[in-house]
């Protein structure tokens, strides 16, 4: 089975972050954490950064890694590798994604997430317990 390296995103602003709607494909209208595959000879921050950009149209930070999360689909294996983040220049704009929200911790169990990004919700819960920025 084919193993597919991924970076994701958990952009924060004011205790908020942000949930992205995928717009295409065949997990259309599930929410994920933004970003994309790791391109060959890149580094994760690289990865993100510009994964970012090309989504979002913006530029972020990375803050640390939160966490990696492997999980297994029907037609592949997925590695992703998540970040938190800020917004560091510019608006965000959807290029890629149907809608985004802006959530509360508390919050993030109300919308219908990809399966790997549902081990990411869980994983946030304990990284931000003792942070005082979510």
């Amino acid at each position: 089975m084919k193993t597919i390296e991924v970076v994701a995103a958990v952009i924060c602003d004011n205790k908020q972050i942000l949930a992205t709607q995928k717009g295409y494909g065949d997990f259309e209208g599930l929410w994920e954490f933004p970003g994309g595959k790791v391109e060959s000879g890149e580094n994760l921050e690289d990865a993100i950064i510009r994964e970012i950009r090309e989504e979002l149209s913006c530029t972020i930070s990375v803050i640390k890694r939160i966490c990696t999360v492997y999980h297994t689909y029907p037609q592949f294996e997925l590695v992703m590798h998540c970040f938190d983040c800020e917004i560091s220049y510019g608006k965000l704009q959807l290029i890629e994604h149907k809608s985004a929200r802006w959530l509360g911790l508390n919050e993030l169990d109300s919308l219908n997430w990809l399966p790997a990004d549902l081990e990411v919700v869980k994983a946030l819960k304990d990284y931000y317990r003792n942070k005082t920025s979510v």
